[in-house]
């Protein structure tokens, strides 16, 4: 996390979360969601703007983490803007030696790796739980081809709580906060 933002949080302590503003896709891309688009339906149905101002991006790699709930947020100063996941926390990259990277930027090493019953293909990384990206998932065949890893059946139903993390923290939070 950045300093500036663990500086604000120590200076402005009570800022309410945000809940609903921001989505991960399934390749890793960011949206904002306007009140227009919130009320338009639930990520990833009515998923927003692409986010794609590079510095931006980047920022919010940076300040990505998660809470004791599972529930993964970004940390923007002292607000946290809670996420709305499509389907898993991280998305990962494979480069041509198998090497995995999360969409993130940081490396990681995979001790699992799991397969759904729509063939989605996932890894456990020592970073945490995430789907391989649609472009990688022939590096993916072959680090499997090659013995590197054994994919393990299970329905995607059961993935965020086996793996410890929340879909749509919106959906989860207090009444009381709703509007």
């Amino acid at each position: 996390m950045d300093d500036i933002v663990r500086q604000a949080i120590a200076k402005w302590p009570n800022v309410p979360h945000c809940y609903g503003w921001l989505g991960l896709d399934a390749r890793g891309n960011w949206y904002m969601r306007d009140d227009r688009i919130q009320a338009a339906g639930p990520f990833p149905q009515n998923k927003g703007s692409l986010l794609r101002h590079e510095k931006l991006v980047d920022f919010i790699h940076r300040n990505y983490d998660h809470d004791a709930q599972g529930q993964w947020f970004f940390q923007n100063g002292p607000q946290r803007v809670y996420v709305e996941l499509e389907l898993t926390p991280l998305v990962w990259r494979l480069d041509a030696a198998h090497e995995v990277t999360s969409h993130t930027g940081q490396g990681a090493n995979a001790r699992r790796c799991l397969v759904d019953e729509l063939g989605r293909l996932y890894l456990d990384c020592d970073l945490g739980f995430g789907l391989v990206h649609t472009l990688d998932v022939m590096q993916a065949a072959d680090a499997i081809e090659q013995g590197r890893w054994t994919p393990q059946e299970m329905p995607s139903a059961e993935l965020p709580e086996r793996f410890g993390y929340v879909c749509s923290p919106a959906a989860l939070r207090p009444a009381a906060q709703r509007t």
